[in-house]
C-alpha cells in the first residue's frame, strides 16, 4: 500500500542509528558520516538573534569527520543567511492554506459537497472541482478554486503518525531517478524517494487534468498546492511535474505555481533540493518537535529544500531558516537532531491553531467512497 509507502519508513531503519548532522549532541559518532557542531549559541540568545535579524551569536561553522558527504560540502554556505521571526499578519496569512491541506484527510464524497466540518467551513466559498484516491492504496487528494484568493487550490491527503503501520512498515525503499514521461527535461542527477514516487504516479494525470479544467472554468492564473506529511511529499512533487506540463492558462496568461507543506518529511537528494530551490516559490513549516521531517536521514542521501519555517515551543513564534536542514535550535534538525528526541504528536500540529489528521473530518456523514487505483470523482456541473 502506498499509505504504507516506504514512508516514514525510516523510522524503522533510524531509530537504530543517529541522525546526520546533530548540534546538540556534543558529539555523534557512527561509522557514517557524521557532522559536529562548533560552539552553538543558547537558544535564547538565539532567538533575540532571530528577532533582530542578526547571526553575530549563531555559529554555522561544522566539521565532517570520516569521510564526506556528496554534494554537502556547502552545507555551511546554504544555511548563511538572516532568521526572520514572521509577524502575526504573516503567521495567519497561511491559515486558510492550513485548513485545505487538513482537507486533504477527508473523503472524496464528502470533499466533492464541500462538508468536511471546520475545514471546509474555514474556506466557505471554495468551489471543488475533482477529488480521488481511496485512502489506502492511493491517497485521497482534491482540485478546486479559491474566489476569496484567487486561486486553484490543490491538497494530497498525508499519513496519521497514529496509524503505525504506516510509520513502522516498509523500510525498503531508495534513491530513484524521476520518471523522464512525468518530468521531462529534469537532470538525471535529481532523485527522489521511491515510495514517493510511485504513490505520485497514481494521480498525477489526473490531477493535471483538473487543474486544466479548474483554470479555464475560473480565469486564474495562479495555482497554490498544499498538503502535510506524504501529502506535502505528493504536492511538492507536483510542484516540479504541473510547470513542466501546464505553463500558461488557456488564454495564454502564465501560470504562478505556489506551494505551502506542512511536516514534510525529506523527498530526495542535494540534487532534488537544488532543483526545487530554482523552480519552486516553496515554504514548509515544522511543528516545534515533529520527528517526521529528520527523515529519511541525510546519512542515507537525502536532503530538505530551503524554505523551513519553525513553529517554536510556544506555538506562536514561528522562525524563517535559511537553507538546507539548518542545524540552528531555533530549526527542526537542531530542536531534534534524532527521532528519540522528537514527539510524533507534533505531526498533527496545531499549526495556529489547525490540527492535521483525519479525525479532523467529518466522521459518520457518508461511507467512505472505495474508489479503486485511478479512479476518481468528478463534481457534475450545471454551465
Amino acid at each position: 500500500m502506498h499509505s504504507t509507502l516506504a514512508l516514514f519508513t525510516t523510522l524503522a531503519t533510524i531509530s537504530t542509528v543517529l541522525v546526520y548532522a546533530s548540534p546538540i549532541l556534543p558529539k555523534a559518532i557512527s561509522s557514517d558520516n557524521v557532522v559536529v557542531p562548533i560552539a552553538p549559541a543558547p537558544r535564547s540568545s538565539l532567538v533575540s538573534s532571530a528577532s533582530s535579524g542578526s547571526l553575530d551569536n549563531f555559529s554555522a561553522t561544522v566539521e565532517v569527520i570520516k569521510g564526506s558527504v556528496p554534494e554537502e560540502k556547502d552545507l555551511e554556505t546554504r544555511q548563511t543567511g538572516p532568521f526572520t521571526t514572521l509577524t502575526t499578519a504573516q503567521i495567519a496569512s497561511f491559515k486558510p492554506f492550513s485548513y485545505f491541506a487538513a482537507a486533504g484527510y477527508c473523503d472524496p464524497s464528502d470533499i466533492l459537497r464541500w462538508g468536511c466540518g471546520a475545514n471546509c467551513k474555514a474556506n466557505a466559498d471554495f468551489i471543488p472541482t475533482a477529488s480521488g484516491g481511496n485512502g489506502g492504496s492511493v491517497q485521497f487528494w482534491f482540485v478546486g478554486y479559491s474566489p476569496s484568493l484567487d486561486t486553484v487550490i490543490i491538497s494530497h491527503q498525508g499519513t496519521d503518525p497514529t496509524e503505525f503501520e504506516s510509520l513502522l512498515t516498509d523500510a525498503d525503499f531508495f534513491l530513484d531517478t524521476l520518471d523522464p514521461t512525468l518530468f521531462p527535461g529534469v537532470p538525471k542527477g535529481v532523485e527522489i524517494h521511491n515510495g514517493f514516487g510511485e504513490a505520485h504516479k497514481d494521480t498525477a494525470q489526473s490531477v493535471l487534468s483538473a487543474v486544466q479544467t479548474t483554470l479555464s472554468r475560473h480565469q486564474t492564473s495562479k495555482v497554490t498546492l498544499v498538503g502535510h506529511s506524504l501529502g506535502g511529499a505528493l504536492s511538492l512533487l507536483d510542484s516540479i511535474y504541473l510547470p513542466l506540463h501546464l505553463s500558461t492558462t488557456p488564454g495564454g496568461t502564465k501560470i504562478t505555481y505556489k506551494t505551502i507543506v506542512y511536516g514534510v518529511p525529506r523527498v530526495g537528494n542535494p540534487a532534488f533540493a537544488d532543483y526545487v530551490d530554482q523552480h519552486v516559490d516553496l515554504t514548509r513549516v515544522n511543528n516545534d518537535n515533529d520527528l517526521i521531517p529528520i527523515v529519511p536521514g541525510r546519512f542515507l542521501g537525502f536532503a530538505h529544500p530551503n524554505g523551513e519555517v519553525h513553529i517554536q515551543d510556544d506555538e506562536k513564534t514561528w522562525v524563517g531558516c535559511p537553507g538546507h536542514d539548518n542545524t540552528s535550535p531555533l530549526c527542526t534538525i537542531g530542536t531534534v537532531p534524532t527521532v528519540f528526541e522528537g514527539n510524533i504528536l507534533d505531526h498533527l500540529g496545531p499549526y495556529d491553531g489547525v490540527e492535521m489528521a483525519s479525525f479532523t473530518c467529518v466522521e459518520g456523514s457518508e461511507e467512505q467512497a472505495g474508489l479503486g487505483n485511478g479512479e476518481w470523482m468528478e463534481l457534475e456541473w450545471n454551465l
